[in-house]
């Protein structure tokens, strides 16, 4: 059964919640509630964008999803899997950071031929 759309207005208040946060205003770690809707909104956008099973991608502890349209994974650890942390899951749904940037520089972990998400991101654009 697939999931109910994300409401852009819910994802742009999810996003601007952590925004200070992700741009380095504050070092302050917004509150896990905030962090995980905010986390969970994009990856959900994600997962509207890029409808399929054929890519995991994982930002524990708050959230998985499936998609990029190809071969169904069943069984087992998936052949693509992308796995980051929370922050930097953000930063690539904002653009504040780029996909080979967060590759080259090991804060995201990508396996097999089709984890690449560089021409799905960013999922929702900051400031102007």
């Amino acid at each position: 059964m697939p999931r109910k759309p994300v409401d852009p207005h819910e994802l742009r208040s999810a996003v601007a919640a952590v925004m200070p946060w992700l741009a380095g205003e504050t070092d302050e770690t917004p509150a896990r509630p905030v962090l995980a809707a905010a986390v969970r909104a994009s990856l959900r956008t994600l997962e509207q964008i890029a409808p399929g099973h054929t890519v995991e991608v994982r930002v524990p502890p708050f959230a998985a999803i499936q998609c990029v349209a190809g071969p169904r994974h069943t069984r087992g650890t998936p052949p693509n899997v992308i796995e980051t942390d929370s922050r930097t899951w953000l930063e690539l749904a904002t653009g504040l950071l780029s996909w080979a940037d967060a590759v080259e520089s090991a804060r995201v972990s990508a396996s097999g031929t089709r984890a690449d998400l560089a021409a799905l991101l960013p999922i929702v654009r900051v400031g102007a």
